[in-house]
């Protein structure tokens, strides 16, 4: 794999037809490694002496964000400098020169942005379902898996498993016991094809991780955010609402509420990032996780503009749907006010109606029309979202689910709300799992009584 990756870097100072393999805008560890290992694949099996060249779906100042990322490819031993990031090579005028040939993988659709792209688009492999209005009109391989990864291994292993080297396995390997949270079957993320080709993998290559150690150290480095600033701690995972100019930003911060209000020259970093991009207040969620492995949920209001700041906070203290349970906390500033938030199971996007509704208050004490609600998404680990600092516009009154083009889909291992092991494991009973192995048999019974008819 690395071999192969200095001779893409190399095949860019030409100028000649490339095939770029492209992951989704969220880049997660999914669509990066089915990124890099596809196009080793198309590399290695293809006669013709074609180019095939994964390229990350964001910029490359954007990858420290990326925590688990990061880790992987220095556990692996990939240098991050061998790696082709999307500010590093323009896709469009390629297009318009005629040499450009797009493989979509772990998406199947193109934002506005790339539209003029799509005609380009020459093959598509996702494990999600397909939205057809949005899907380029060109080959479509799609199976609902955990891991986008596991169809990578499978392309490799039935077309050309002797190309298959340790450092592309692990990568593989890693990645799907990521995605499929460690194949715990309580969860019920990984598919019966997904345990499959952990299995293959791991007989083909007996050195790999043990699955409990690797899922481990992925997952920590995943929640990481120690070698972070507290501006890309902001921007890791953000989303922003506005209305009528009135700007706020809400991000999730991986920490310890205490931690986080202690980190030196805080309250500067705040008004630096809000007076960068343009944010009249800013919200912070932090997140942490107890023994029992239940999220702990707390709150932090920055807001420099006091008549904003005392409407936000009057909101959240109010609210009842959801109530919020907020007690405040010591204040450092005179501008931050912190809460511990008594109800944690009230996530980030159940937070922000509330806001929503703040903006509301804020501008009827003004005096003036509130207008129509718009929110932007920055956490593009959700599925849909920019980590550009400034956003995408989402149309008015649409959620970012329902905006067209629905995109990225949100990768189900990357930091967002609402992710599976968002409210701790799954409690089962004896009973429940009676009742669904039960449902199972009747199913398996009355397909079998259907084929003999």
């Amino acid at each position: 794999m690395e071999d192969y990756l200095q001779g893409c870097r190399a095949a860019l100072q030409e100028s000649r037809p490339i095939h770029v393999v492209l992951g989704n805008e969220a880049c997660d560890l999914d669509s990066m490694v089915s990124a890099l290992a596809l196009a080793f694949y198309l590399a290695k099996t293809t006669e013709a002496e074609e180019v095939f060249v994964p390229v990350l779906n964001i910029k490359r100042s954007e990858l420290p964000l990326r925590g688990d990322n990061v880790f992987f490819l220095q556990k692996i031993h990939i240098p991050e400098s061998l790696l082709v990031f999307r500010d590093e090579i323009d896709l469009h005028a390629l297009h318009q020169a005629g040499q450009l040939t797009l493989i979509l993988v772990d998406h199947h659709a193109l934002p506005k942005s790339d539209a003029a792209l799509e005609e380009t688009v020459a093959e598509v492999l996702d494990h999600r379902p397909i939205d057809q209005k949005h899907c380029p009109p060109c080959h479509v391989s799609v199976e609902l898996v955990g891991s986008c990864a596991t169809l990578v291994a499978e392309r490799i292993l039935q077309g050309a498993p002797e190309i298959l080297d340790r450092q592309t396995a692990a990568l593989l390997h890693g990645t799907i016991i990521l995605d499929c949270v460690n194949m715990d079957l309580k969860i019920g993320k990984a598919t019966l094809k997904d345990n499959q080709y952990v299995e293959k993998l791991e007989a083909l290559f007996p050195d790999l991780p043990n699955r409990s150690d690797i899922f481990d150290s992925l997952q920590k480095a995943k929640f990481d955010v120690s070698g972070l600033t507290t501006e890309q701690m902001l921007r890791k995972d953000q989303k922003t609402i506005s209305r009528q100019g009135t700007k706020v930003a809400i991000s999730a911060i991986y920490m310890d509420l205490e931690a986080f209000l202690q980190r030196s020259g805080l309250i500067a970093d705040l008004h630096a990032f809000c007076q960068a991009h343009s944010y009249d207040a800013l919200v912070a969620m932090t997140i942490c996780f107890n023994t029992h492995n239940e999220p702990v949920r707390q709150l932090a209001v920055f807001c420099p503009h006091a008549a904003l700041r005392v409407t936000i906070c009057g909101v959240l203290e109010r609210s009842q749907s959801p109530s919020l349970k907020l007690t405040p906390a010591p204040s450092i500033h005179p501008n931050l006010q912190a809460y511990l938030q008594g109800n944690t199971q009230v996530s980030r996007k159940k937070l922000l109606p509330v806001l929503q509704e703040a903006l509301s208050a804020y501008f009827d004490a003004m005096n003036i029309p509130s207008g129509q609600p718009e929110t932007e998404g920055v956490s593009r680990g959700q599925v849909d979202k920019g980590l550009d600092g400034a956003g995408t516009a989402l149309i008015p009154g649409l959620s970012q689910d329902e905006e067209e083009p629905p995109l990225p889909p949100t990768p189900m291992n990357s930091l967002v709300d609402e992710c599976p092991l968002d409210q701790g494991l799954p409690k089962f009973s004896a009973e429940v799992i009676f009742e669904k192995c039960s449902q199972i048999s009747l199913s398996e019974s009355t397909t079998a009584s259907r084929s003999k008819k």
